[in-house]
């Protein structure tokens, strides 16, 4: 066999290089003439440890071979294109990586922002208006950078199909999709002081009373930011093993199974399970516990939940579903706030049950010692129980029939005491059938049918078999009676073509004539 050389996922045979039509010698691989003219014009190479080295190289990498693909005028080969989607998925992933640190990037700017301009400065401070131009700026690169995510989502589908044209991938439901997240995105507290009237009913209040304050326009432009946090999902998908990992790309293909963020949740759930519940859980409360204190720190004459320790407290009895009233929210902003809490308090609930039930689920090695250690004593509890059943018998005939004068009183005793061992003897036995039906598992099931395959399989083997030693037999019986069928006809044939001979001589056998016999003609 000869050797490969791998670039990608694809190899070329050594020493097979074709040749150029034009010029009647070997022509370079795409990748190789790349480089040569990137060493070329550029001998000083960054540093391979940097990633902004390693950032353009694969950018003039795939830029040349591009052109080179171009140059010659022929369609691009497999080499080229699994190199090409190689280096596409290695840029979707950075570009992932840099969406997710601007989107958390503006929101941690936006909650300092809303922090301080209610203690430290006002909203026309040029505090503030540094602070917004710089959420503005983060949102502004998230969205470019956003576009051009999907820009090479794109690319991946052409090189995946073979499409020439990018409009075919555009979709009815890409360009939703890609509608939705570019307008979440760019939702952000704008620059400049914007303030409307905010009514709300106040709930500790015993008649219709209503309050209302100007609220700045941020509260309703801050609060959506959170949605970024899609982005994390995004890139945890991106970076999971499976996802990158051709083999079990591949073994997901042949099983159907589709590597989505729902089944990077489904993974983490299972092999981590306490772990996300918990760091989901603490994240959901300091978030909504922020929301309301925005939302209810306009109407909060009290300051009850516009404090940060009291509204951490009301999404947690919330999120607990326990809910003391000591502490309601004013405004419909913390009301809905507070109903999400309680919808996501009911579905980690559920999960923690979920996972509880499954750590105390003893596994296949357990239950095999467990059906064991209990058979071992049904076991023992059934010959005790047939003991007593035999002892007390015994003892019955005893004092019925070796003695003189029987004894009422003891006799009954030994009576009841029979009756009591075969009932024992009974509920033992249904115990020990109990114990086998709970051992007979989905393993043993597909032991058993295994084991019944097999046996199957060997008396089909010995029907066919058996089949054919009758067909043989079968065969051989035709032949016989053809035989008999035929013997009458070969004896009258036999009869009539051979001449008369006289009974024996007594004496000596004669020696066989060699002319005809005499006829008297």
């Amino acid at each position: 066999m000869n050797g490969h050389s791998h670039n990608g996922s694809v190899g070329r045979p050594l020493g097979r290089e074709p040749l150029d039509p034009k010029a009647g010698r070997p022509a370079q691989g795409l990748h190789s003439q790349g480089l040569g003219m990137a060493v070329a014009r550029h001998p000083p190479a960054p540093s391979p440890g940097s990633r902004l080295g390693q950032a353009e190289e694969e950018e003039k990498e795939e830029e040349e071979a591009e052109g080179g693909a171009r140059g010659t005028g022929k369609p691009p080969t497999i080499d080229h294109r699994l190199g090409h989607r190689r280096l596409l998925f290695e840029k979707r992933k950075r570009l992932s990586d840099y969406a997710l640190i601007f989107g958390v990037f503006g929101i941690v700017v936006m909650v300092t922002e809303t922090e301080l301009s209610w203690g430290v400065y006002t909203k026309e401070s040029l505090f503030s208006l540094a602070m917004k131009s710089l959420i503005s700026l983060s949102t502004l690169i998230l969205l470019g950078l956003v576009i051009l995510y999907h820009a090479r989502e794109i690319q991946l589908f052409m090189v995946d199909h073979g499409a020439d044209d990018w409009r075919i991938a555009m979709t009815c439901r890409r360009v939703l999709l890609i509608s939705l997240e570019l307008a979440v995105c760019a939702v952000h507290p704008v620059p400049g002081r914007y303030r409307f009237l905010w009514t709300a009913r106040l709930a500790l209040s015993y008649g219709p009373a209503r309050a209302g304050a100007d609220v700045d326009a941020d509260v309703l432009l801050a609060i959506p930011m959170f949605l970024r946090l899609y982005l994390l999902g995004r890139a945890m998908l991106l970076h999971s093993r499976a996802f990158t990992d051709a083999s079990s790309r591949s073994i997901g293909a042949l099983n159907k199974v589709t590597f989505n963020t729902r089944f990077v949740t489904k993974a983490l759930m299972t092999v981590c399970p306490g772990t996300a519940l918990l760091v989901f859980s603490i994240s959901s409360w300091v978030i909504a516990a922020w929301t309301v204190r925005v939302c209810e720190r306009y109407h909060d004459q009290q300051e009850v939940t516009s404090s940060f320790l009291g509204a951490m407290w009301l999404v947690s009895i919330t999120f607990l579903s326990i809910g003391y009233g000591d502490m309601v929210p004013q405004t419909y902003c913390g009301k809905g706030v507070c109903l999400l809490t309680g919808i996501m308090g009911a579905g980690c609930t559920a999960l923690v049950v979920a996972v509880v039930a499954r750590k105390l689920e003893l596994t296949k090695a357990e239950k095999h010692v467990h059906n064991f250690m209990m058979d071992t004593q049904l076991t023992k509890r059934v010959k005790n129980a047939a003991a007593n059943v035999l002892r007390e018998t015994w003892l019955i005939y005893k004092h019925t029939r070796l003695v003189r004068k029987p004894d009422p009183a003891r006799v009954r005793k030994h009576q009841r005491k029979f009756l009591q061992a075969i009932n024992q003897l009974r509920s033992v036995k249904i115990e020990q059938g109990k114990l086998n039906d709970q051992a007979n598992s989905l393993g043993d099931l597909a032991k058993t049918q295994s084991v019944m395959f097999d046996v199957v399989s060997e008396l089909q083997a010995q029907q066919e078999e058996l089949e054919a030693r009758l067909a043989a037999l079968e065969s051989r019986l035709d032949a016989l009676v053809a035989s008999l069928q035929a013997l009458p006809g070969l004896v009258a044939q036999a009869i009539r073509g051979s001449p008369p001979h006289p009974g024996p001589s007594p004496g000596p056998p004669s020696l066989p004539c060699r002319w005809p016999p005499a006829d008297g003609r």
